[in-house]
């Protein structure tokens, strides 16, 4: 789908921005604001995440029900995330009505935070972390970032702790809100058949008197813990072992090659995890990552297995990470360049997914670069660029976290 870059600040800071393609069927929009659990402190753990909640739950001009069936009467998708990263309010329509969408993200983005309405999602809160807590590997991923940062908020848990949620008062959240929530930390991102013109009045009409508060992130200064860590989940009949280290950022240009060569290693079928040890049965899963952020990077690998399994299926995934840049070949670059052209091409199709492309990028990086530009970096990696990354950041371990019944 071809597109044309449009972007403009508003007096405020608010910042717009747009791929406009007139031949789109359909039109996306999203609020990215720039907070997430990182920018917590720790007695306010998980209220970016209770905030995209209280979003939902109504505004001076609408009740909960009605921002509800406002989306529905437009036949309009939308959704909200939160991450360690950021948080995004989105929507999806027929281009005629994406005007509209936009008016109830906005609307949304203003909540009123009602005390009532604050005192009863805090049990929808909880029954989430609940939820999280009945899956193992979940457990083992929060408990082992939190060895893995000590007391830095990059080790904080997105949802919070059942201690934070339940201390938490309404009057913290707004003044959370009242900082995080301001106009020069949000971007607006538009995608498909949009009148970038017209939609920037729209914006500028509703949310150009939002306050500009100088919001802002600091450097990331962390000193990550290494060593070995178990974490106890009784009458657990499977083992799960995940192994830390430091990656690239999100603004450094060796992060195509990084994660290229974290597909080669533990990208899914075909990849060398999959091969040494669940085509052999020792593992039912096995897989590694990389997780580019603002400012700072990791590195994982982990897998899944038998507990009669365990010390093979570590001992294993130990050599193949030290092994990652041995044997590379221009067969595994291609498989792992195409393999990844594909994903980033279908994922960002349709106005959606290249909306949120759009906004999650430029919510990190702050510089842009067109899903074609993407693809001719990734298209364009030598096994020499993949051997560079590997030697920034290699793939030894600093924490490995496993469980135990």
């Amino acid at each position: 789908m071809s597109s044309v870059y449009k972007e403009t600040t508003l007096d405020n800071g608010l910042r717009l921005v747009a791929e406009v393609s007139e031949s789109a069927a359909s039109a996306a929009i999203g609020f990215f604001v720039k907070t997430g659990a990182r920018d917590e402190e720790a007695p306010l753990m998980g209220v970016s995440h209770f905030l995209e909640h209280m979003m939902f739950k109504g505004t001076d001009s609408r009740s909960a029900e009605q921002v509800d069936l406002a989306f529905d009467d437009l036949g309009a998708q939308h959704n909200a995330f939160t991450s360690s990263e950021m948080t995004a309010f989105w929507g999806a329509s027929l281009p005629e009505s994406i005007v509209e969408v936009h008016d109830i993200l906005a609307d949304i983005l203003r909540p009123a935070l009602r005390q009532e309405d604050f005192d009863a999602e805090k049990n929808v809160i909880l029954e989430e972390i609940a939820m999280y807590d009945d899956q193992p590997f979940w457990v083992l991923y929060e408990q082992a970032m939190e060895r893995y940062y000590g007391d830095h908020p990059l080790g904080f848990r997105v949802l919070g702790t059942p201690e934070t949620i339940q201390n938490m008062q309404r009057d913290s959240m707004q003044a959370y809100f009242d900082h995080r929530y301001s106009a020069d930390n949000t971007i607006v991102a538009m995608t498909g058949n949009i009148d970038f013109d017209a939609m920037v009045e729209t914006v500028s009409s509703q949310s150009g008197t939002w306050e500009k508060t100088g919001a802002t992130r600091g450097p990331v200064h962390v000193a990550r813990n290494a060593g070995n860590c178990e974490v106890v989940i009784p009458d657990l009949r499977q083992h799960y072992v995940i192994m830390a280290m430091q990656g690239v950022t999100a603004q450094d240009e060796l992060r195509y090659a990084s994660a290229a060569l974290a597909s080669i290693l533990g990208g899914g079928d075909g990849s060398r995890l999959y091969w040494s040890l669940v085509d052999k049965g020792l593992a039912e899963e096995a897989g590694a990552s990389v997780d580019p952020s603002d400012g700072y990077g990791e590195q994982l690998a982990y897998a899944v297995c038998a507990p009669e399994n365990a010390s093979q299926v570590t001992e294993i995934l130990q050599e193949e990470l030290s092994n990652i840049t041995s044997a590379l070949t221009e067969a595994d670059l291609t498989r792992v360049v195409a393999k990844a052209a594909t994903a980033a091409a279908v994922g960002s199709e349709l106005p959606a997914g290249r909306m949120q492309r759009l906004g999650s990028l430029l919510t990190t990086t702050g510089v842009y670069s067109s899903l074609e530009e993407e693809l001719q970096k990734l298209e364009s990696l030598t096994l020499s660029n993949l051997k560079e990354a590997a030697e920034a950041f290699p793939w030894e371990p600093l924490l490995v976290a496993s469980t135990k019944s």
